[in-house]
């Protein structure tokens, strides 16, 4: 079994307060996020957010799960680029992970758009991520270079 961990420290109220993030590989370190971060400042310069990491954690996931379908399928691909983007709602039970897209280009030699097709599907579907957030829809465009 592995594990995995962050840890956060917060300071103050909710809406006024702040905090950081660390992980253990030190990715991470004193990281800072707010809801400034997380509702207000898109460009990032306020520091992180939640769902941003989540959507770094579900790009990492996908693209190294599609590079294992990619290689077991007999592929070498030259370079995979996917970005994830997580879409958040206000709804009547509070602020809810609505969507994740995940967008992939890939340069692979030999593979069709049909095979690079099915094998993103497949990543898409199993790599860990996915099947965790498996009660949110997620949306996969795959595109071949």
């Amino acid at each position: 079994m592995l594990h995995r961990s962050s840890s956060v420290i917060w300071h103050g109220t909710g809406p006024k307060g702040g905090g950081h993030i660390s992980t253990q590989s030190g990715a991470f370190k004193e990281q800072p996020y707010s809801v400034n971060s997380r509702f207000v400042a898109e460009d990032g310069k306020a520091g992180t957010n939640p769902e941003e990491l989540i959507a770094a954690a579900h790009a990492s996931c996908f693209t190294m799960a599609l590079a294992f379908q990619l290689t077991g399928a007999g592929f070498e691909p030259t370079e995979l680029e996917t970005v994830a983007t997580v879409d958040m709602d206000k709804l009547e039970a509070g602020w809810t992970i609505v969507s994740i897209a995940l967008v992939t280009e890939g340069k692979i030699p030999n593979v069709t758009a049909e095979q690079f097709q099915a094998l993103a599907a497949d990543a898409k579907k199993n790599c860990p991520i996915s099947r965790a957030l498996a009660a949110t829809p997620i949306t996969m465009t795959a595109t071949l270079l």
